[in-house]
């Protein structure tokens, strides 16, 4: 019997609780990794609600049928933009996380790599852009939206070593960085006007910063690269990255698709509602999408150790879904109240952004479940199934929305999207107990399905006695916490464990 064995029957179950995680997530570790999770969340708290507050103005200032074309641009961008990485971000940090010796070998080719991409790419998107029919003033705000990306796209990629690294906190406060940046600048243009173009310029100044600091941060903690382009290192590199390359394309379109099909098969204004109820999932969204990277790491590190996997896996569930179940729960039953900034909008208008707002976050609700089982996948090279996964989503994304969306529009989009979820949710399950061997902890998932339903059920209450949202919001939570103690899905004893 080890010591761990020993440690584990003679303490607590809060001790127990953590110490399950192996002897590279000893209780300290677990403790600071908890914690750099906890850091991630309040930088983006502090950040993210003042832009969306911010980004709801500018549209609300130019119109949804300005601010619909400008989305539906963005998104094909987006699209074309995270094509151009050839998932090299994602095995940077793969490889980076198992073997810290990759960076000094491989980076003096993967960093002019990255470049060359991207203005390939952004040729590709430039052209593309043509293809789909847009022309002269349109197309050149379509080139700088799309530059801005590319260099985001290096970004991230730069960002990847700091979190292979374990570097979350340094990784957390870039990741909010442009966003603070670009929501001064807006606020600075309120005064003199805001125009799409001065919008456009902003957004590319912000990512242009970002980068700068980001790049002499990296040269600082790991040395100036010399650029050294070895075609063997490039072809072995740009081979391994393709099945993670196929993922962020799939993902991409799955994702981005909706909006550019709107725009082009029903008419701006109706990209333009479907982006403002979008924009408040993109912004609940951002809290996986920058807590699932920190577990994308620790799961490549923890590669065929399935118990240590599992363990990962069991904490995981419960970190990423309980913040999201108040969230959507709040949604459904007051999302109205989200867009008390629109008031050039009509009654009509503002219905149609509230009930396409809330069937979005049904789709954020079955997310919150079921996400992390694709970043399992995805980090323990299982990336091919996923890949075809999405792809079939896909396919019934497009075909539902041709079908739809010239008849219904922003409404049409918004449920073929929660279709299409469930669809790709299911599968993750499948693939991560037949493929992945990891068993699912269909407990905890009841457990939370169940804290939903009652927390569901206290809004309810609580809307017919009050019917202030305020105070039904903060009625809800302090009913909530009682919830989440009372199913199980916390406890006082690891919580206790967690402070020591």
């Amino acid at each position: 019997m080890g010591p761990g064995a020993k440690l584990r029957r003679n303490s607590g179950p809060g001790h127990r609780f953590l110490l399950n995680f192996g002897p590279h997530l000893r209780p300290g570790r677990i403790k600071k990794f908890f914690g750099n999770i906890s850091f991630v969340v309040l930088l983006n708290l502090l950040v993210k609600p003042g832009w969306v507050v911010v980004e709801n103005l500018v549209q609300d200032r130019l119109g949804h049928a300005v601010f619909g074309t400008f989305t539906a641009l963005l998104n094909w961008t987006l699209i074309v933009a995270s094509v151009s990485d050839l998932g090299t971000t994602q095995l940077t940090t793969k490889r980076m996380a198992a073997n810290p010796e990759f960076l000094g070998e491989y980076f003096p080719t993967l960093l002019p790599l990255k470049g060359w991409l991207s203005v390939l790419f952004l040729g590709l998107m430039v052209g593309s852009g043509w293809l789909l029919g847009y022309r002269g003033h349109t197309l050149t705000l379509l080139a700088l939206t799309g530059a801005s990306l590319l260099v985001t796209q290096y970004t991230q990629f730069l960002r990847g070593t700091l979190q292979a690294h374990q570097r979350f906190n340094t990784d957390a406060v870039l990741s909010v960085l442009e966003k603070a940046l670009l929501l001064l600048f807006v606020l600075a243009l309120l005064p003199v006007g805001i125009t799409l173009d001065r919008y456009v310029g902003a957004r590319s100044v912000a990512v242009l910063f970002t980068f700068v600091v980001l790049y002499a941060l990296v040269t600082r903690l790991y040395g100036r690269v010399r650029f050294k382009l070895k075609w063997d290192h490039a072809r072995g590199l740009l081979k391994a990255s393709l099945p993670l390359a196929l993922i962020t394309l799939v993902y991409g379109l799955n994702e981005r698709v909706d909006m550019l099909m709107l725009e082009r098969l029903a008419s701006p204004a109706e990209a333009g509602y479907y982006a403002a109820a979008y924009r408040w999932v993109d912004a609940i969204m951002m809290y996986l999408w920058t807590v699932l990277p920190l577990f994308f790491a620790k799961f490549a590190f923890v590669t065929g150790k399935r118990e240590e996997q599992q363990e990962l896996l069991w904490f995981g569930q419960r970190v990423v879904t309980v913040p999201l179940l108040f969230v959507c729960a709040f949604v459904l039953f007051r999302g109205e109240v989200l867009f008390w900034q629109f008031t050039h909008s009509t009654g009509p208008e503002l219905a149609r952004m509230t009930l396409s707002l809330k069937i979005l976050f049904v789709n954020v609700l079955v997310h919150a479940f079921f996400a992390i089982y694709s970043t399992l996948l995805t980090s323990t090279n299982h990336e091919k199934p996923v890949s075809g996964l999405v792809a079939g989503s896909i396919g019934l994304n497009v075909v539902l929305n041709v079908l739809l969306l010239p008849r219904y529009g922003a409404v049409a989009a918004a449920l073929n999207t929660l279709l299409c979820v469930v669809f790709v949710s299911g599968g993750y399950l499948w693939l991560v107990q037949r493929r992945a061997g990891v068993a699912i902890p269909w407990g905890t998932i009841a457990r939370l399905l169940l804290a939903f339903g009652l927390l569901c059920a206290a809004f309810w209450g609580l809307r017919l006695w009050l019917n202030q949202w305020l105070l039904e919001a903060v009625g809800a939570g302090l009913a909530f916490v009682g919830i989440l103690f009372g199913t199980g899905i916390l406890r006082v004893a690891e919580l206790k464990a967690l402070r020591r």
